[in-house]
Parts: C-alpha cells; structure tokens; sequence
C-alpha cells in the first residue's frame, strides 16, 4: 500500500505541475493575442494623426489574424471551438479508437520490441544489483517486515492439504530429477580432494577394533566352535584368542598412512568415482535405487513429516513475534550478497535466468500487452481522453499560438511595406 499510495503521489505530483504549465502557457498565448488587439484598436484610433502608425497597426492586424488561426487549429485538435460542431474538429475524440490502436501497436511493437529489450538486459547486470541490493542493511529491516506479513497468510494457504500435499510431491519430484550416479560421484570426488575419504577409512578401522573388542568372547566361542574336540578347551580359547590379537594388529597396522589397504581402498573410490560418471550400468541400478527409496512410504512419511515441521515452526516464529525471524534474515541477506557478488558463474546464471525469464514473459506476449494498452485508452471517456493528452502536449501547442501571433505578425508587416513601397 505504501509504494501505492507512493506512484499515486509522483503521479499526481507530475500531472499537478503539467497543468501549472499549461495554464501559464495559454494565459501568455491569450496575453498576447489581447496586446495584439488593444495595439491594432490604438493604432486604428491615432493613425490619422500618426501616419506611421500604419505599419504597427499591419503588424498587429496580422498577428491577431495568425493568433486566431492557429488558436483555431490547436482547440479543434482537443475540442469543438466555441462548442460549435465545426466539420474535422475534436479530432482526438472522434479517432480516439484509431489512435488507441495505433499506441497499443507502437508500445508492443517499439518497446517490447525483442533485439531492443535483449540489447537493453545484455547491458544490465541484474545479480549485482541485486547483491548489492542484499549487502544493503536497510533492506534487510525492510525483507523482515514484509515476511512478517506474508508469512500468516501464506501458512494458512499451506496448511490446506492439496497445498501441503503438492509441496511434498513438488520435494519429491525435485529429489526424483537429480541423477543419483552423477551426484554421488561428484560427492566422492569432493570427499577425494579434500582427503575426507581417510577419515572415513579411520573411522571404519576403529568400528572394527570396538566391534572385536566388545564381542571378543562371543567371537572367541564362534572361531572354537568347530575346533578339534581332542584338544583341551583352554587350548582353543588360547588359538581363539592369538586369531583376534592377530585381527586387530592387522587394524592397528592399517592406520599407517601409507598401509596397502589405504592404498587400495584410495583406488577402488577412484574406480567407483569414474564408473558413477560414466558407466551406463552404474547410473540405471542407482536410478533404480533411487526410485525404490522414492517410492517408500518410509520416505513419504518423512517428507510429509518435514513440510509438517517446517510449516510449524514458521508458524511458531510467526505467531511469538520474537526477533530470531530478524536475526536469520539480517544474517543471511549479507552473506547471500557477498556470495552472489563473487562468484561469477552465479552472477551470469543469474542474469541468463533473468534475460530469459523477461524474453519469455513480456516478449512473448507483448501482443497481449500492446491491446491492453490499447483497450485502457478506448475505455476512457471523451473527456478524460482529451485531459491527458492536452496536459503531456498543450503546453507545447501554445507555443505554436505564440509564434502564430509573432509569425503572422511579422509577415503581414513586410506584406504591408512591400505594399507601401510599390504602390
């Protein structure tokens, strides 16, 4: 309401002063045309005693003559002159369909027109300004504000169940569209670079030591159940024993950074890496995974259970009016900024995502906007018509009765003392 309330104000502001001006403009213009009578009426009454007052009373005869006229011609542009149903008068008014027609096609075909708005968005960079938009602490208090009336209403919406519902199948679809191969093996090759993968190696070796050493009598009786039964049953508790001592200096040997088994385990990641990326094989059987999980109800109970969460705890926050909405908005619209700021690629699939979002809405259908255009202009009466017009060009149509008076004038005057001089 208040960015409303805002354009009505600029607008009403602009028109306030057009009018300012046009009022000045036609009082000068009338000024003028009435000091033009007043000097012919002067010159009439005194020229018998003032021979030379001739030449002023041709000049102000003819600009009266020239005033009239174009006076003439710029009302009947709006209007009837003196309300009088003069032939090809009130030209605006009786083509107001044509020329509505003709804006409509002009702003659809000039404006939206698609090398001039492609040029026009190649040569503005959106995702800066918008980075720099949310760098900008002011618009953070601003972002808070319109959350905070938003977030009611559209938590109402979300609690309807086709809304809820289609929000976890949209989640899901999301999750479905993502390829399952090509995704793990970039993870892995992440976990590669950044050598995340020897912790995950200690991280096995040491579940294996606890594993053993939690469960050494039970895996004991397991290894000396089939044993020799001629042997003294210390005996194989003692062989039992060696064969887990054995097991887990095998563990403690692998922790070495340079033990065979990391080495080999470093190739097999490698392997799998590579087949996750390009093995056909690999990336069916992981879609096929993917699709089973999708489709259990473990995973649907889930995601109905996540929207479920998320939509109260927003509701929470909203309802508390607490300042944790402020301060999660204050620290991610810097850090959003900041990340969109340096990183080119994001700032250029910004920018693409934005030039084709415009081509493909208001390009694609500036038909639709040139008739909207033009329909609003049709459906405003005669009178409004010709107010807003006449205020964006009257001001400029009185300088033509200005000149018409200087111009007219001017060359009565010479037509006068060309005749004087060859009569």
């Amino acid at each position: 309401m208040a960015l409303i309330s805002a354009a009505d104000a600029v607008w009403h502001g602009d028109t306030g002063e057009r009018r300012a001006a046009l009022t000045r403009m036609r009082s000068l213009a009338t000024g003028l045309l009435v000091l033009m009578l007043a000097a012919f009426a002067g010159c009439s009454v005194y020229e018998a005693q003032l021979p030379w007052l001739a030449y002023p009373r041709a000049f102000a005869e003819a600009a009266m003559i020239g005033a009239c006229a174009d006076w003439f011609a710029v009302v009947a542009l709006f209007r009837h002159p003196l309300g009088l149903p003069i032939p090809h008068t009130a030209i605006l008014t009786r083509h107001k369909q044509r020329i509505a027609d003709t804006i409509g096609g002009f702003f659809s075909g000039s404006f939206f027109d698609y090398p001039e708005i492609s040029e026009r968005l190649d040569s503005i960079d959106i995702a800066r300004r918008l980075a720099d938009w949310l760098c900008d602490r002011e618009n953070a208090g601003l972002l808070v504000r319109w959350s905070r009336e938003l977030l009611p209403p559209l938590l109402d919406l979300f609690a309807r169940s086709p809304v809820r519902d289609a929000t976890r199948d949209l989640i899901r679809r999301g999750i479905d569209a993502i390829a399952a191969a090509p995704l793990a093996g970039r993870v892995l090759a992440v976990m590669v670079a950044q050598n995340q993968h020897d912790a995950v190696f200690d991280l096995a070796i040491d579940g294996a030591t606890r594993f053993l050493g939690n469960n050494r009598v039970m895996l004991r009786d397991k290894i000396t159940e089939h044993a020799s039964k001629w042997r003294p049953r210390w005996v194989n508790a003692k062989l039992g024993d060696m064969y887990l001592d054995g097991l887990l200096k095998v563990l403690a040997a692998a922790r070495a950074p340079d033990h065979s088994w990391r080495r080999e385990y470093r190739r097999f990641l490698d392997g799998l890496i590579e087949r996750l990326a390009t093995d056909p094989e690999t990336y069916a059987w992981c879609e096929r995974v993917k699709s089973d999980v999708l489709d259990s109800k473990l995973v649907n109970d889930y995601l109905a259970w996540l929207v479920g969460e998320a939509e109260a705890h927003l509701k929470a926050e909203a309802e508390s009016g607490t300042a944790r909405l402020a301060e999660v908005i204050e620290g991610a619209m810097p850090a959003l900024g900041e990340w969109i700021g340096n990183d080119e690629r994001v700032r250029d699939s910004i920018n693409q995502s934005a030039r084709q979002l415009v081509l493909n809405t208001v390009v694609r259908h500036r038909d639709e906007i040139g008739a909207y255009v033009a329909g609003v202009v049709a459906r405003w009466n005669n009178e409004t018509f010709v107010k807003r017009v006449e205020l964006q060009v009257g001001k400029d149509l009185q300088f033509i009765r200005i000149n018409g008076t200087i111009v007219g004038g001017t060359i009565g005057l010479i037509l006068f003392a060309v005749t004087k001089l060859f009569g």
